[in-house]
């Protein structure tokens, strides 16, 4: 039973998010959390256009309120806006900007949209970005394009610090799906090197004593004689004693 009501849980959020993104439109809301207080329900929407979704006074989310205490049987929900300061660095955002673009231009224009895009998240510091389009791009058979600037984390556990978000674009010639990989510059990595005065002072130091070291006198080497040698000079010795013997 429990497992059951787990499940029946997650189903009803899945199905508040899709209700509320689509009240509010594509390229509108970033994402959605929901948290369960002893006062109600609080749901957080995640949006780089607040004033959009407030609306006049607050009707629309008076409005949204009314709708989920109705239809999903909400005891008491709370609408909370969490305004995304950075809309360059949400994936999510960008994906449905890119959805939205293909949508109004076309499928012609995916490489201009999709470069545009990239030099704009570039530009705004991100550390690297990565943008997947699949689809009938612009030939009759289904291809994928990658379109990718900067360092991007894929292995490993650092791959959770990357921003990932998905979304489709509704075309003429079929649906195009969108993913998009953005990483921020404010993230920790762990293999990141920093230069700083401090190590640039440390390796000035290193070159100075290799150098030191490379320039003291070497003591010159004794030279071996071998023992071939040494043999032979004794045995020269040896016939020019006997000799002298001899004529004594």
């Amino acid at each position: 039973m429990e497992e059951k009501k787990f499940v029946q849980l997650k189903k009803d959020e899945y199905y508040i998010r899709e209700f509320v993104k689509k009240e509010f439109g594509k390229g509108k809301i970033s994402f959605i959390k929901i948290e369960y207080t002893p006062v109600g329900e609080k749901i957080i929407i995640a949006t780089s256009r607040p004033g959009f979704i407030i609306g006049k006074r607050g009707e629309r989310i008076n409005e949204i309120t009314d709708i989920l205490r109705r239809k999903f049987k909400l005891e008491n929900p709370h609408l909370e806006i969490l305004e995304i300061t950075k809309p360059e660095f949400d994936a999510q955002n960008i994906a449905d900007e890119i959805a939205l673009s293909l949508e109004r231009f076309g499928s012609l224009k995916f490489k201009v949209v999709a470069y545009r895009m990239l030099e704009r998240i570039i530009r705004a510091g991100a550390l690297g970005v990565e943008i997947r389009l699949s689809g009938k791009l612009p030939s009759e058979r289904a291809k994928s394009w990658r379109f990718a600037n900067g360092y991007l984390k894929k292995t490993g556990d650092t791959v959770k610090i990357v921003n990932k978000a998905e979304a489709r674009a509704n075309l003429l010639l079929g649906t195009i799906g969108i993913k998009v990989s953005i990483l921020p510059p404010d993230v920790e990595i762990h293999d990141r090197i920093t230069i700083t005065p401090e190590n640039i002072a440390r390796v000035e130091l290193n070159k100075q004593a290799v150098q030191v070291i490379e320039e003291k006198p070497k003591k010159p080497r004794k030279k071996k004689v071998k023992a071939s040698i040494l043999e032979s000079e004794n045995k020269n010795n040896k016939s020019t004693s006997q000799s002298a013997r001899e004529a004594k």
